[in-house]
């Protein structure tokens, strides 16, 4: 069994006894401590509003009456949105001019988990800062329940994925006639959650001409493992080519994630989808904006491919890099006013719409930009950088020092350009090496990246050549 704590919310496997996974418990616990977080901040004798939603995972009828029935004794009034995506999730929260949210999704992890994500007033993700006061408020049982007479009440609302939708129409970047004019033919995979239901809603709006649904009956049993990678999407590959399809779209069960796969059958690449939205909306900007000297800022994080760099700086934009986790590309869009951001996981955020990975906007521009580019999904995927990242980790024992190792490193290839930002990244003109810590475990995330897979293999095990080599003379030191 499995309890993470962390600044992206509760998230566990369900059973076995408290502390140990997300058991009821502590589903009460956590939920509790949010609602006294709250209240810490609006002020004593005040009453809250919490948006609630889920995704479809079997326990999250549970978990959902779990968490409802302990904002109610804390005196929360709930609006339930009931099955829902993260995204309309966090849309729903300013609309409700409510004081949080919470998101019940596991997002990509298999059936067996499930999670509390915890949003602010905003609708956004609560900061490091912010999560570190909830679990001291949880730790302590520094929470005290309502009265009979101060319950909280629960009022339903199910308008929200309509909301979402509308406001994804409205957009300007969004061409409508243009994607009606292509008469795309589309298959869709939604792995048996949300998406399930608001995918075809969207798509029908939009005026895709025809749509296959694979796994789209929102039952939580996940067909295959829900993580949108290419060793997951064997289904929804060999359907676009049997249905001859223009496009083949995946989201993962909570709809913040969105993967591609082209008529081919071949996968678009879950680093490219935020790399071809971002070059739509760059090519956007107005006479008007470039006039002003708006660049067009993009941010992603500094595991994500170099390729956003290059379509950014070629459409004479700045790109910016920040500390892996959307939190912390949230924080630095805001900083650098950026136009378009998000992570190499296929998350899209556009601050216009809001600041949350949305898999429903990135549909709605990619299906505007390959209508417009009037060629096939391949073709528009063959058009940027060619880059392959390589992911590897290196475990270590509990007496090893993680820091001491990666200061090492850092010492060593002192002469090329280093980010400290998050963990060691070191750049190699067009390749980089990308070093992190676990959070959790005694491991080292080594993330390299070139334009040949080979070279990108060479240099990850380059650089775990050399951690283990600091890890000999650390041991001999002691």
């Amino acid at each position: 069994m499995a309890l993470i704590k962390s600044i992206s919310g509760i998230r566990g496997t369900i059973g076995g006894k408290p502390g140990e996974g997300l058991s009821p418990l502590d589903v009460v616990k956590f939920t509790s401590a949010y609602a006294a977080w709250l209240l810490a901040r609006k002020g004593p004798g005040q009453k809250l509003k919490v948006v609630v939603g889920r995704d479809a995972r079997i326990s999250g009828e549970m978990v959902n009456n779990l968490v409802m029935g302990t904002l109610q004794g804390m005196g929360v009034n709930i609006v339930d949105i009931g099955l829902s995506t993260t995204p309309t999730v966090e849309i729903a929260v300013p609309e409700e001019q409510a004081d949080g949210g919470i998101i019940l999704t596991a997002s990509h992890n298999p059936k067996q988990w499930n999670a509390l994500k915890l949003l602010n007033e905003k609708g956004e993700f609560i900061s490091e800062k912010d999560g570190e006061d909830l679990l001291k408020i949880a730790e302590s049982e520094g929470y005290t329940f309502a009265d009979v007479n101060s319950l909280g009440k629960i009022t339903k609302n199910d308008t929200y994925i309509q909301k979402h939708i509308d406001k994804i129409l409205a957009l300007k970047l969004v061409d409508i006639p243009a994607i009606k004019a292509a008469k795309f033919r589309v298959v869709i995979d939604c792995v048996n959650s949300t998406g399930g239901i608001v995918l075809p809603q969207l798509l029908e709006a939009l005026g895709v001409a025809s749509v296959v649904k694979l796994y789209c009956e929102p039952t939580g049993e996940f067909p295959h493992n829900p993580e949108p990678l290419p060793e997951n999407l064997r289904d929804i590959s060999k359907a676009v080519v049997k249905e001859k399809a223009h496009v083949g779209i995946v989201v993962d069960p909570d709809v913040d994630r969105l993967a591609l796969v082209c008529e081919d059958g071949e996968m678009f690449g879950e680093e490219y989808t935020l790399v071809a939205v971002a070059e739509y909306v760059l090519n956007k900007r107005t006479p008007a904006e470039k006039a002003a000297g708006k660049k067009g800022a993009t941010v992603s994080n500094l595991s994500s491919t170099r390729a956003l760099r290059d379509v950014t700086e070629k459409h004479g934009g700045t790109y910016h890099a920040s500390a892996v986790g959307e939190v912390n590309v949230v924080k630095m869009m805001k900083e650098t006013k950026a136009i378009i951001g998000g992570e190499g996981n296929g998350g899209i955020i556009l601050p216009e719409l809001h600041y949350g990975r949305d898999a429903l906007v990135g549909i709605a521009i990619f299906l505007s930009h390959l209508a417009k580019y009037g060629k096939t999904c391949s073709m528009l995927r063959s058009t940027y950088p060619d880059y392959h990242i390589s992911k590897n980790k290196i475990e270590l024992t509990p007496e090893i020092s993680v820091d001491r190792i990666l200061e090492g490193v850092q010492q060593k290839y002192k002469k090329q350009p280093i980010n400290l930002v998050d963990g060691v990244k070191i750049e190699f003109d067009k390749e980089w090496v990308h070093l992190r810590k676990s959070n959790t475990e005694p491991i080292i995330r080594i993330y390299s990246e070139s334009e040949s897979e080979t070279t990108a293999d060479n240099l990850a095990k380059k650089i775990m050549a050399d951690i283990r080599e600091l890890i000999k003379m650390q041991q001999i030191a002691v």
